[in-house]
């Protein structure tokens, strides 16, 4: 229990100076931090294991760090590599999933849950996709955890190849191209500036609100 308060507590804190981190990762890595952020997208995106990453924050920051006069961040080559990232993550996540979610299903309702695949966070996509259907894909990726665990469940639900193609790609570049467009024009402005880390933290709530209020009616319910 301790480990999981200091992990917390470590995890508000990149948060909550997540412009400094990338100032500071820009400056030690030089251009491999483009490889740094492509691995950050794509492991938020394609591995059920890890959707603790910072997704819509991170790309927020990242558009931001661009807009700045001398970034050595170039605001196509971010768009990219992280649209790149995003693609790529939920590619790999629906063929993982097609290929042994069932098996993963079996495996938790037959044994105590996983401590790394979290059932809640599977029956809670589940449920999402079952309202929303295909769009799902889309919908998803502006819904932290969901947007991790929805193209593993597309997999396991055996959608076609093509459709799945077909959503996750116009999901991938309106969700990267919106938030770091939008960091990119707006990220700098002085108020917006001055309370960065008030809108990064609002961002991540702003986010996470519907699953929050998903997950309370169907335990109440």
């Amino acid at each position: 229990m301790e480990a999981f308060w200091e992990f917390l507590a470590s995890a508000v804190g990149f948060f909550w100076h997540l412009d400094l981190y990338l100032n500071e990762g820009v400056a030690f890595f030089g251009p491999w931090i483009y490889l740094l952020l492509f691995l950050i997208v794509f492991c938020e995106t394609g591995l059920v294991v890890t959707p603790f990453l910072p997704g819509d924050s991170l790309l927020f920051a990242v558009g931001a760090l661009a807009a700045l006069d001398h970034s050595p961040l170039n605001l196509f080559l971010l768009a990219v590599v992280l649209v790149s990232a995003a693609i790529l993550g939920d590619t790999v996540n629906y063929t993982v999933g097609s290929r042994i979610g069932t098996r993963v299903f079996q495996r938790e309702r037959a044994i105590r849950p996983s401590r790394w695949l979290n059932r809640k966070h599977l029956m809670a996509t589940q449920l999402f996709y079952e309202k929303h259907g295909g769009k799902t894909i889309i919908l998803a990726r502006f819904l932290p955890i969901i947007r991790t665990f929805a193209p593993f469940v597309a997999g396991v639900g055996k959608m076609e190849y093509r459709r799945f193609a077909t959503f996750n790609v116009t999901g991938g570049l309106f969700w990267v191209l919106s938030f770091l467009l939008g960091g990119y024009y707006f990220g700098n402005i002085p108020v917006i500036q001055r309370n960065f880390e008030f809108v990064v933290v609002g961002i991540i709530f702003v986010s996470c609100l519907p699953l929050v209020i998903r997950l309370l009616k169907s335990s109440l319910g």
